[in-house]
């Protein structure tokens, strides 16, 4: 007989050449629906509708041409699986359901989980929001009012209705008895099992895989978890991830204000969070909106000028201080060469250590307790590399221009500016998250400010006195 290990052993080897998962679709079976589309290929298109999943019909609807995508929409809505629309990007998300209709999103709406359904409510504009509200069922339309109640961003928003609750005296056996019988009534997935008092307070907590090892004749208050982690409904929803991240948390309680149990979060909506979240902090940095690339080109044009045009005044700042040096500069052109360098460098020093201390603060790794620890550290890091680079700069400039002293003054301004870098790149996110501020947000304007005008005061100024 040839045991399972065996078997494995003698199995064919795999071929040469193996086909890997992709993350999204591939772009010729976009171009072969695209096509379908065209010259109204049905069956075609209803096959991939059929067999993809949810986020490869997503993948497929964000990036066909418009008219295709409304084609598609029209078409074929009734077999578009209603858990695509949950993996848009939320701009095109709202341009998708407006596209649908009101009957539509509400019919949808329907066959999602409570916490899918208000993500879809949530981006509408005001008025397409309510008209789709009022075609709800009167248990959904409450469902989504309560919702909509709670604060933006908030875990009231981000949970799921759908909890698996039971009373504290049953035994393994009815609990296991019950979510049989009930299954086509509870959550698609859940990972936890609530026990809790009649008046719906939480005594404890049983993870599912703990359930089925135990026997049926065990009592649940003997099983659960004793110090059950719960998230008031107005927690921000940035803190429920770093509780999830600290405590290693699958799944969550949500209570209201009388620490009732009214809902869930699982690890699934917490994934969507933090991608949301670094998302969110990356386009900040440079200025630039989520969902930018799906919006008007005119609304794009709007946001980005304001970051632009508060750059221009930045830049005009570095300019002034370069035109009280203009004479220096007329006597010594080799000064306007390598202006940039020391600017350049400086700036990249700061960015690095930016985004150490803004990562810091996002994670909560950088508070009151080590904050000068940290800002000690990056001025050290910046004035070590501050030394290195001035020497290999001040090589290289004495021999481009065969002046000794020009390679030591870009080398002790190369010192100064990355010292320079390092402090302020630690302490500017600092100072801007404790004024209440996020420092993604203007950080990067101040820090590359500073160091342009630092590095040429300094390059310039060091040159007036030493070549002049």
């Amino acid at each position: 007989m040839t045991t399972p290990i065996e078997v494995e052993l003698n199995a064919p080897a795999p071929p040469d050449e193996t086909v890997l998962p992709t993350a999204s679709l591939d772009d010729d079976t976009i171009l072969e629906i695209s096509q379908a589309i065209n010259i109204n290929d049905f069956d075609l298109i209803a096959s991939f509708l059929t067999e993809s999943s949810a986020s490869d019909t997503a993948d497929l609807i964000a990036k066909l041409r418009t008219e295709d995508r409304e084609s598609l929409l029209n078409d074929f809505f009734e077999i578009i699986d209603p858990n695509s629309f949950t993996y848009l990007n939320p701009e095109l998300r709202k341009l998708v359901l407006m596209q649908i209709g009101a009957q539509r999103v509400a019919y949808t709406i329907t066959r999602l989980e409570s916490d899918d359904a208000l993500d879809l409510v949530i981006d509408l504009e005001d008025e397409f929001q309510q008209e789709v509200i009022r075609k709800l069922s009167a248990s959904m339309r409450v469902t989504i009012e309560e919702g909509l109640n709670f604060p933006e961003d908030s875990a009231g928003r981000l949970m799921q209705r759908e909890v698996v609750a039971v009373p504290q005296f049953w035994t393994v056996g009815k609990t296991i008895d019950y979510l049989r019988e009930a299954s086509s009534d509870l959550p698609a997935d859940f990972f936890d099992v609530f026990v809790i008092t009649p008046a719906y307070h939480i005594v404890g907590q049983v993870p599912v895989n703990q359930l089925i090892r135990a026997k049926r004749n065990e009592k649940l208050e003997e099983l659960s978890l004793k110090d059950v982690k719960t998230i008031p409904a107005s927690m921000d929803q940035e803190e429920v991830a770093m509780l999830f991240r600290h405590d290693s948390l699958v799944s969550a309680a949500v209570v209201d204000e009388a620490g009732r149990l009214i809902g869930t979060i699982t690890i699934d909506d917490i994934i969507d969070v933090i991608d949301e979240e670094a998302q969110e902090d990356i386009l900040k940095m440079a200025g630039v909106e989520q969902g930018d690339l799906y919006r008007a080109i005119l609304s794009s044009t709007g946001t980005r000028f304001r970051w632009l045009f508060v750059n221009l005044l930045t830049a005009i700042l570095a300019s002034i201080v370069i035109s009280f040096f203009d004479a220096t500069i007329e006597q010594i052109v080799a000064l306007a060469v390598l202006m940039p360098i020391v600017a350049s460098m400086g700036g990249n020093a700061g960015t690095q250590t930016l985004t150490v201390a803004v990562r810091a603060l996002a994670m909560r790794e950088l508070s009151a307790a080590n904050t000068w620890r940290i800002i000690w550290k990056e001025s050290i890091i910046g004035s070590i590399n501050g030394v290195l680079f001035a020497a290999i700069a001040g090589v290289i400039t004495a021999l481009w221009f065969g002046n000794m002293m020009l390679g030591t003054v870009i080398g002790l301004s190369m010192i100064v500016n990355l010292l320079v870098a390092g402090f302020f790149g630690a302490c500017i996110p600092i100072i801007i998250d404790k004024m209440g501020s996020d420092p993604a947000v203007s950080s990067t304007v101040f820090l590359t400010t500073l160091t342009d005008i630092v590095g040429f005061f300094v390059f310039l100024g060091l040159a007036s006195l030493m070549l002049l």
